[in-house]
């Protein structure tokens, strides 16, 4: 254990040493990898950002009943039982309103300023109705909760809100995907990156590895330093996408607390937390070693 230890120190000294070297061509380097991560890591900020957002806005789909003009009062009250006893069990802590017909317009007079020419109307013609804010969110439920009330006695118009629910959630999982697509192919060209610089790295010290074979180095014992180099190029160019992203999110926020200020929202961006931020580094880490193995084990296999 302590000589496996003592090699990877090694390792990663010599990997070290040569970054040192030449730190102009390191920085470069890690400037341009990070510029590739900082879009899906600005891209998954914003994602888990939005997403508890929208949770918040799935967690009540409100059922509109509207009934038929004309239907007496004492059946109009009798109806609230029978909409609570055709709730499933998992919506029984739903909220169920009553809108009287006088109710209703006299909020549409003061929500569209048309007082004057509603008054001309007449008679009212907008009927009584129940709206029923559910506690279960699943579209399928909800769906099928409507069909059944379609079937209560009074009961013309039957409106739900489920179609802005699923594009709701079409639209996350589309942001989802794009997201996973976009880290994917950046990921590659992390890759990429790496896997030219560890080959440079390799192409200029062909003589010395040519040497340490010379003398008996394995080529576990060749490899090690410079896989140690892509992991750190790797690491050091997720620390700056990382940096960089939440560096960007006091402008946003400045710009979107005056946005959300006209909505009577204190909605701000804020940074991954830290589980999420090891695991970035981990991966972009790990990038860096898988690019610096493909590249290490092509050229040296050449230079055997």
């Amino acid at each position: 254990m302590k000589i496996w230890l003592r090699e990877h120190r090694f390792a990663l000294n010599e990997a070290l040493r040569k970054l040192v070297r030449s730190p102009g061509s390191f920085v470069f380097n890690v400037l341009v990898v990070a510029i590739a991560l900082v879009l899906p890591i600005a891209g998954l900020t914003l994602f888990e950002n939005i997403q508890p957002v929208t949770q918040q806005l799935a967690v009540e789909p409100e059922i509109s009943l509207f009934l038929a003009v004309g239907t007496p009062a004492d059946q109009t009250r009798a109806l609230a039982s029978g909409i609570r006893n055709t709730l499933p069990p998992s919506s029984k802590k739903s909220r169920i309103e009553f809108v009287s017909r006088t109710q209703a317009l006299d909020a549409l007079k003061k929500k569209t300023g048309l007082a004057d020419a509603l008054s001309t109307l007449g008679q009212n013609p907008l009927p009584d109705a129940y709206i029923i804010r559910l506690s279960n969110t699943d579209v399928a439920a909800v769906e099928a909760l409507a069909e059944r009330l379609k079937a209560l006695p009074g009961v013309e118009t039957v409106q739900i809100d489920s179609d802005w629910v699923k594009r709701l959630a079409a639209m996350l999982r589309i942001m989802r995907l794009a997201l996973l697509l976009l880290a994917v192919t950046l990921g590659v060209v992390v890759m990429a990156v790496v896997f030219n610089t560890v080959r440079l790295q390799v192409l200029t010290q062909r003589e010395e590895i040519a040497v340490s074979r010379l003398l008996g180095a394995t080529d576990a014992f060749i490899h090690r330093p410079f896989y140690y180099t892509g992991a750190l190029l790797g690491l050091c160019a997720g620390a700056v996408a990382l940096g960089a992203v939440a560096l960007a999110l006091q402008p946003l926020n400045d710009a979107i607390t005056e946005f959300a200020r006209l909505y009577a929202s204190e909605f701000r961006l804020t940074a991954l937390d830290l589980v999420t931020t090891l695991a970035l580094l981990v991966i972009s880490a790990a990038l860096g070693l898988f690019g610096a193995t493909l590249s290490v084990r092509r050229h040296l296999a050449q230079l055997s």
